[in-house]
């Protein structure tokens, strides 16, 4: 890449350009999949404009006259910034093209002058986003910039419902009687459950994984909250060592369990990270700070009315644990800002439930039960009944 940058500015720009063209001489980046800060170093305060693309999100800069100098390590693309590319843009001018993981807000975007230096430095600072909050910035762009269709409406909002499959890729999950893996249940079970909801025409819906692909929890977390989720059902089907137990559960999060079996799922989904051979970057840290607590406060009782709505739909119809709504710390639950529900389909471990959960028929009795339980939901939390 440094090959390639070094010919692009010094050959692009480096000929017919004003005596002093600006000098790229650094560029680097640092934060997760959370937040990052992208610094450019050059040799004096550039002439610049930045403006932001949409599919797939992107931040463009647009430099005059540059002449690229950097020598270290080309820049490798970290956490949130999953691409850097330059191209020319026509007219002596010059881009970089910052990807995105998916929607950003453009915190800050400045010019310093170095304190103990000379030459100056562009610090930009992006942070995780909703499509929503990235679109929104793309019409005030528009409208300040363009002046084209500004009259133009948003479409309404409808409410979304974020579909979790559960496992996936090198995390296998439960092993059914028959051989068959839990990755596999889910992800059949959540592209139809998918479907069952928006045949409806009332919701958005989206999958953490469409396919046979590892997701770390915490990035099942960001998922939900990129879209700005007003429900997320993460779907599962557990094995156990008592092959009769059998049945369906409904989990919500909390830091006390319900019972010891609870105690112990929360523990065996928790770890599945390191099963896989993963480490979670920075899991709980958007769970521990007091304001953020608050906010978990309201989103755990809208979730327990989701529970509940959920264990009333699916009693008619699928057969369901004894105490079917129990609660445990688990992570893959802890947005803050979004009601979720773990839904135990049944046991793989059990010769019955492995049959409908491998039955498509029993699985559209389950969607339909999950579809009516988010509708009483949906009407109740957007106002429309009481």
């Amino acid at each position: 890449m440094q090959a390639m940058l070094a010919a692009f500015f010094v050959l692009l720009f480096g000929l017919g350009a004003q005596a002093e063209p600006l000098r790229v001489e650094g560029l680097r980046v640092v934060g997760d999949a959370s937040r990052a800060r992208v610094v450019i170093d050059v040799s004096h305060s550039p002439d610049l404009r930045w403006f932001l693309v949409r599919a797939p999100h992107r931040l463009v800069l647009e430099f005059n006259d540059v002449e690229y100098r950097h020598e270290d390590e080309p820049v490798k693309p970290r956490g949130l910034v999953t691409g850097i590319a330059f191209g020319p843009a026509g007219d002596s001018k010059s881009r970089l093209v910052l990807t995105g993981e998916g929607a950003f807000v453009v915190e800050n975007l400045e010019i310093l002058k170095n304190e103990d230096e000379p030459g100056h430095r562009v610090v930009i600072d992006i942070v995780a986003g909703s499509d929503r909050q990235f679109e929104a910035a793309l019409a005030e762009q528009i409208a300040t910039t363009a002046g084209t269709d500004a009259s133009a409406k948003p479409a309404e909002r409808r409410f979304t419902v974020v579909v979790d499959p559960g496992h996936g890729g090198a995390d296998s999950g439960a092993k059914g009687v028959s051989g068959i893996y839990e990755k596999t249940i889910t992800l059949a079970f959540g592209l139809e459950l998918k479907k069952a909801l928006e045949d409806t025409g009332r919701y958005e819906v989206h999958l953490t994984r469409d396919r046979d692909r590892f997701l770390r929890l915490d990035e099942r977390v960001k998922i939900a909250r990129r879209h700005e989720a007003d429900l997320f059902i993460s779907v599962h089907a557990d094995a156990i060592r008592h092959r009769n137990v059998r049945g369906a559960t409904v989990y919500t999060v909390s830091d006390s369990p319900s019972d010891a079996a609870s105690a112990a799922k929360a523990v065996r989904e928790n770890l599945a990270d390191q099963i896989a051979g993963y480490a979670s970057e920075g899991a709980g840290d958007e769970v521990s700070d007091i304001l953020t607590d608050l906010v978990r406060r309201e989103t755990d009782g809208f979730s327990l009315r989701f529970a509940k709505a959920l264990v009333g739909q699916l009693s008619d119809e699928i057969g369901m644990i004894k105490n079917p709504h129990r609660f445990a710390g688990f992570q893959v639950l802890k947005a803050p800002d979004v009601p979720s529900v773990l839904v135990e389909l049944g046991y793989l471990s059990n010769v019955r439930d492995e049959e409908q959960l491998r039955d498509v028929k029993w699985r559209a009795q389950a969607s339909a039960g999950i579809v009516a339980a988010v509708g009483l939901f949906a009407d109740a939390k957007m106002g429309q009944a009481d």
